[in-house]
């Protein structure tokens, strides 16, 4: 477990539960793995598909989600094709895992955010992500 995290719903391919331990998230950039999978390896370059759920911290309504569309997404990782912290914390992680992501500003959208999306300039992102595949 890692201190402050969300507690998440353990089972991989199904919709996320969040329930928020506090009203402030934790300093920097954090990964949990709820479920680690026994997949391959997810480096940086390959192209991952994942299924996720994007919150602002302490949120009950996703502003972006793979799971309610019932659509995965693919795309490469650790190239910038997807906010930062997502390029720094899904590689390492094995197919099949269920990852807890917590993303502070400077590694999401930055000071600006995203207005029509919800998402405040100091807004901290959750994310559920489990891995579908790499190649």
């Amino acid at each position: 477990m890692v201190e402050g995290m969300p507690q998440v719903n353990s089972e991989f391919g199904a919709a996320p539960t969040i329930d928020f331990p506090a009203p402030e998230p934790p300093a920097g950039l954090k990964v949990m793995e709820v479920v680690e999978g026994n997949g391959p390896m997810v480096r940086r370059g390959d192209t991952v598909t994942v299924n996720y759920h994007g919150l602002v911290w302490g949120g009950d309504k996703p502003f972006d989600s793979s799971f309610d569309r019932h659509q995965p997404a693919s795309f490469g990782i650790g190239v910038g094709q997807v906010i930062r912290g997502w390029d720094q914390t899904v590689p390492g992680h094995n197919v099949g895992s269920r990852l807890v992501v917590s993303i502070p500003p400077e590694y999401g959208y930055g000071s600006q955010g995203i207005p029509q999306a919800g998402i405040g300039g100091e807004d901290t992102l959750v994310f559920v992500i489990d891995i579908i595949s790499t190649r």
